[in-house]
C-alpha cells in the first residue's frame, strides 16, 4: 500500500514580509531607537491627560518661575503653570501638526502627481510649472509668508506647511507615474479602455506608493521643526495653548535665571524630531529593493 507523498504547505506571504520586517528593523539599532522614541511620544500624545499631574492651563502665581521639584517635575513658567503638564500637552500640538502636514500633504500631492503624469499635455505642463514656481522659493521663506497672510493660528500654520510641502510630493509622483505608464499592464488597461481614475487608482498610486512612504515619513520631523519655528516668531500657536516653539520663545526672555523654561520643550522638540528622523530613515532602508535579500 502506497503512502501518498504530502508537501509541506507554502509559507503565507504576509508571514514572509513580517519576518523580513522584524530582521531589518533588529539589525539596524538606529531604527529600533527611532521607533522606540516615536513610540513614546505617541503613546505620551494619547495619554497626555492621565500622565499630566497638573492641569496645563491652571494659573498659580505664588509658584511662578518655580524651579524643578518633586510637584513640578519641569518647574513652572511665569504664571505658574506646571511645565511638565503643558510640554504633555504640547505633543498634541506639534505632533499633531506634523502628522497632519505630512499625510495631507503624500495625499494630495500624490495624487496630483499620478493624475499629472497619467493624463500629460497641458494639464502636466501647468501642473508643473506652479510647482517649479513654488519650489524656487525658500521653503521656510514661503512659509512664514503664507502663515502671516493667513493669520497667526496653528490651523493656519498647519495648512502653510502643508501647501509649501505638496510640490515635493507632486515630482515625486509624477517621476513614478511617468515610468509605471511603460509598464504592459497599465498599456493593457489603457488598451481596453480603463478610465484615467481606474488607472490612476488601481496601477499607478499603488506602485508608486514606496517612494512617497518614504518622503512622509522623514516629512513629519520636518514638519515638527516648521511648526515650532512657527511658533518660536509667533506665527503658531497663540496663548494660552500649550505649544513646544511658543513655550521656547518665551522662556528665552528668562533664560539666564530660569533655564528650564525654554530647556525642557526645547529638548521636547528634538528628541521627537530626532526620533521621526531615524524612523524615516529606517522606512527608507526597508523599503529600498536594493536591500532585499540582504
Amino acid at each position: 500500500m502506497s503512502v501518498p507523498l504530502t508537501s509541506a504547505a507554502p509559507t503565507p506571504r504576509w508571514r514572509e514580509q513580517t519576518a523580513y520586517l522584524i530582521h531589518q528593523i533588529r539589525r539596524s539599532p538606529l531604527t529600533m531607537a527611532g521607533l522606540a522614541i516615536t513610540l513614546m511620544v505617541v503613546l505620551c500624545m494619547i495619554f497626555a491627560p492621565w500622565l499630566a499631574s497638573h492641569d496645563p492651563n491652571a494659573l498659580n502665581l505664588s509658584a511662578r518661575l518655580a524651579a524643578p521639584s518633586a510637584e513640578h517635575w519641569f518647574g513652572t513658567d511665569e504664571v505658574g503653570r506646571d511645565l511638565f503638564s503643558r510640554v504633555l500637552f504640547g505633543s498634541r500640538q506639534s505632533v499633531g501638526v506634523g502628522l497632519f502636514v505630512a499625510f495631507s500633504a503624500c495625499f494630495i500631492g500624490g495624487l496630483l502627481g499620478c493624475f499629472s503624469g497619467v493624463i500629460g499635455g497641458r494639464f502636466d505642463a501647468v501642473t508643473m510649472r506652479m510647482m517649479d514656481i513654488m519650489l524656487s522659493v525658500p521653503s521656510l521663506v514661503l512659509i512664514m509668508a503664507l502663515a502671516a497672510a493667513l493669520g497667526a493660528s496653528l490651523f493656519n500654520a498647519m495648512l502653510a506647511i502643508t501647501l509649501v510641502r505638496i510640490p515635493s510630493y507632486v515630482r515625486l509622483a509624477r517621476g513614478q507615474s511617468l515610468s509605471i505608464r511603460q509598464m504592459g499592464y497599465v498599456k493593457a488597461a489603457e488598451t481596453f479602455g480603463a478610465e484615467r481614475w481606474h488607472m490612476v487608482h488601481w496601477h499607478v498610486a499603488r506602485n508608486a506608493m514606496p517612494p512617497l512612504l518614504v518622503q512622509l515619513s522623514l516629512d513629519i520631523g520636518s514638519a515638527i521643526l516648521m511648526a515650532s519655528a512657527l511658533g518660536f516668531i509667533g506665527l503658531g500657536a497663540q496663548q494660552p495653548t500649550a505649544e513646544w516653539g511658543a513655550m521656547v520663545a518665551t522662556g528665552r526672555n528668562y533664560i539666564l535665571d530660569n533655564w528650564w523654561y525654554s530647556t525642557f520643550p526645547g529638548l521636547a522638540i528634538l528628541i521627537t524630531a530626532t526620533g521621526f528622523n531615524l524612523l524615516g530613515d529606517g522606512v527608507r532602508d526597508l523599503l529600498d529593493p536594493r536591500q532585499q535579500g540582504k
